[in-house]
């Protein structure tokens, strides 16, 4: 497979390494330092584009690939208040792309734990939930995209919750997540029911970024070819 990646920084680089090791070919590495080599002869070299930029930029950057006819995965979080129209340009350009708020397989799993435990919660109303997030400083977002997610699982499946909130909140019918930024963690998620009598928890925690970005490989592997719009999810098989 032949890779573009849109965004070198720390994400982009470890996805690099873990594609080189699996045999595939990195043809385009686009940063801030080289932005005009972002065009659609370049591109037209790759077989997929992986994007990990930041929230100012990823809506442009996955319209150019698709323009480009090159399926792109996205990784970047803080734009999805651009979705219908992203989906809806790929859908009107014949583009591929897959989008994902964290690519790590035990993440995506963590998802469905988190949806089942919902769903059990549902009419316990003496349990109140909350979320809490806690990433490395150079995080450009809050909270994070993988926290938004978990908000939204919840928020299918508990009619008491009606709405998420950044930091406490006094309401109740709003879900509290609480963003910390602390050094050098890459990442750790913590679902809490708490009552009076007991508390539940569950929690996924991040030791590298090698997880996400074998993720990404593995989605991109997936999106060779692809028309449409797809998710982990579809790549991993979950119903």
């Amino acid at each position: 497979m032949n890779l573009a990646l849109i965004g070198y920084g720390k994400m982009g680089k470890a996805i690099e390494e873990i594609a080189l090791q699996k045999g595939h070919n990195i043809v385009l590495k686009i940063d801030i330092t080289n932005a005009d080599e972002f065009n659609q002869a370049n591109l037209s070299k790759a077989d997929v584009a992986i994007e990990f930029t930041g929230p100012e930029s990823a809506v442009d950057n996955v319209k150019k690939c698709i323009e480009a006819g090159v399926p792109v995965v996205s990784g970047s979080t803080g734009w999805l208040d651009k979705w219908k129209e992203v989906v809806q340009f790929c859908n009107e350009n014949n583009g591929g792309l897959l989008y994902a708020s964290n690519f790590s397989i035990g993440v995506n799993i963590f998802f469905e734990v988190n949806r089942h435990l919902g769903r059990l919660m549902a009419s316990r109303n003496e349990y109140n939930v909350s979320v809490e997030e806690i990433h490395h400083k150079q995080k450009k977002d809050a909270p994070s995209g993988t926290a938004i997610t978990l908000a939204e699982g919840i928020l299918e499946n508990l009619p008491a919750k009606n709405k998420w909130a950044l930091g406490e909140t006094s309401q109740k019918d709003e879900l509290s997540i609480i963003s910390k930024r602390i050094d050098p963690a890459p990442g750790t998620h913590i679902i809490t029911y708490d009552s009076p009598v007991d508390s539940i928890e569950i929690k996924h925690t991040a030791h590298s970024r090698t997880g996400f970005a074998s993720g990404a490989v593995l989605a991109a592997e997936f999106m060779i070819g692809k028309i449409g719009v797809y998710g982990m999810k579809d790549v991993l098989k979950i119903n």
